[in-house]
């Protein structure tokens, strides 16, 4: 069922589509890939498919587990800051980096099951926020960061 197929009143449901649908999005652009494939860096960032995916999973355990759990990065065993959460580590592979991404959307799911749109959540740095703002965020950064992983897929499958 794609994200246009559920019902237009339902904002909650509309949200929770276009999220997986992302969260899918960016998974799959590691299909078929060799793990050489997916470090290659192509950016003068440290920026590469399987760091975008690692990325993300950290994204969403900041704004799930810390924003909406109260739990400090530090109690999460988190880096600190978004950029660290790209670098690769000589132990991080396609397989390893995927179950990690799935678990923190597991955790999330289950941390915003039971929480109304309008609940205010108060782990975030600069103050509370609603649920509803945390989901629009967590959108926002995953629909980004799927066209990056788009692009740099593209130029690893034309080398």
């Amino acid at each position: 069922m794609g994200s246009f197929d559920v019902p237009l009143d339902d904002e909650r449901t509309q949200l929770e589509a276009f999220v997986e649908e992302h969260r899918g999005a960016v998974e799959a652009t590691l299909d078929s890939l060799t793990e050489e494939q997916a470090r290659r860096r192509l950016v003068s960032s440290a920026t590469t498919l399987l760091g975008l995916l690692k990325h993300v999973t950290w994204m969403q355990r900041v704004w799930f587990e810390e924003c909406v759990g109260g739990m400090s990065r530090r109690e999460l065993g988190l880096v600190r800051t978004p950029d660290e959460s790209f670098r690769l580590l000589d132990d991080d592979t396609i397989a390893s980096v995927t179950a990690a991404h799935r678990e923190a959307c597991a955790t999330a799911r289950a941390a915003v099951a039971d929480l109304p749109l309008d609940t205010v959540v108060t782990g975030h740095r600069s103050g509370p926020r609603t649920l509803r703002w945390v989901y629009l965020q967590v959108l926002r950064e995953l629909a980004q960061h799927s066209g990056h992983a788009d692009i740099l897929r593209e130029q690893v499958l034309a080398d």
